[in-house]
């Protein structure tokens, strides 16, 4: 289910994200967290910008569902189900640097609808319906639209880090690297935005969220792409992900990762 009156939404929900998000960045005075063992930051910011979120969509369409990071699901089995992470790339955040974004996802019938990457402080955009895609921002509003790359060999890749990649997962993952043109770590969801734009071939990633890539799937495959989990299916639970712009290198990637070693 998209709409005009739902795209224009999706800009009222970004705008709201970034009035709770700015006035923190690089600007807080502690960081929480909220993992057991390890770090797993989240901010005054993330639960600023989810509170602001989840206030707009009750207020405006309370019948839908609300499935976010920082807070409890809300009716999520509705029909309509918003996707929130208030700031995909909490890491990037508190160390100042701007690679971080607010993904807002809409699922209708169980497959991703809609969905945006909203950066507030580079002022840029990156929205998709699943059938076209488009930027908004300083380099002036545009369609997105992914490249043509066949090859592994030809391909640029981004993951977050390889150290996230554990045992058969991790040989599988160094059987792709290994033969890429360029690979480059870090970026988070602004990494899934320049395989939409053209610039970047691939993502590869594991332990996924739902929050972290729903609203990343209408953005890339309506630039193009494709978005699934390493076995071809459905990437809407999260998991273990690809994101290709190119169909014939999304194949290639596939048959990679799944080749026994």
């Amino acid at each position: 289910m998209t709409t005009p009156a739902l795209i224009e939404f999706l800009d009222k929900l970004a705008d709201s994200a970034g009035k709770a998000i700015m006035p923190h960045f690089r600007a807080l005075d502690s960081v929480e967290n909220k993992a057991a063992s390890g770090f797993d930051p989240v901010t005054v910011a993330d639960r600023a910008s989810e509170e602001a979120l989840r206030a707009l969509i009750n207020a405006h369409y309370p019948e839908h569902g609300i499935m976010g990071e920082e807070f409890d699901d809300e009716n999520a089995d509705a029909e309509n189900v918003w996707i929130l992470d208030p700031i995909d790339g909490t890491r990037a955040f508190i160390s100042g640097l701007p690679v971080w974004g607010t993904l807002i996802g809409l699922v209708s019938g169980g497959k991703p609808a809609l969905g945006m990457m909203a950066q507030p402080f580079t002022r840029e955009r990156f929205a998709g319906d699943g059938s076209r895609a488009w930027y908004t921002g300083p380099d002036g509003d545009r369609a997105l639209k992914t490249r043509s790359c066949e090859t592994i060999e030809e391909a640029v890749l981004f993951t977050t880090t390889p150290a996230l990649f554990k045992g058969a997962d991790r040989e599988a993952y160094e059987r792709v690297e290994s033969q890429v043109r360029l690979v480059r770590y870090g970026c988070d969801c602004y990494a899934y935005c320049m395989v939409a734009a053209g610039f970047v071939d691939a993502v590869i990633e594991v332990g996924l969220h739902p929050y972290d890539i729903v609203a990343l799937i209408p953005v890339i495959e309506g630039a193009g792409g494709r978005v699934t989990n390493w076995e071809g299916g459905p990437a809407t639970s999260g998991g273990r992900v690809v994101a290709s712009g190119d169909a014939r290198l999304h194949e290639k990637i596939l048959a990679t990762l799944n080749r026994s070693a």
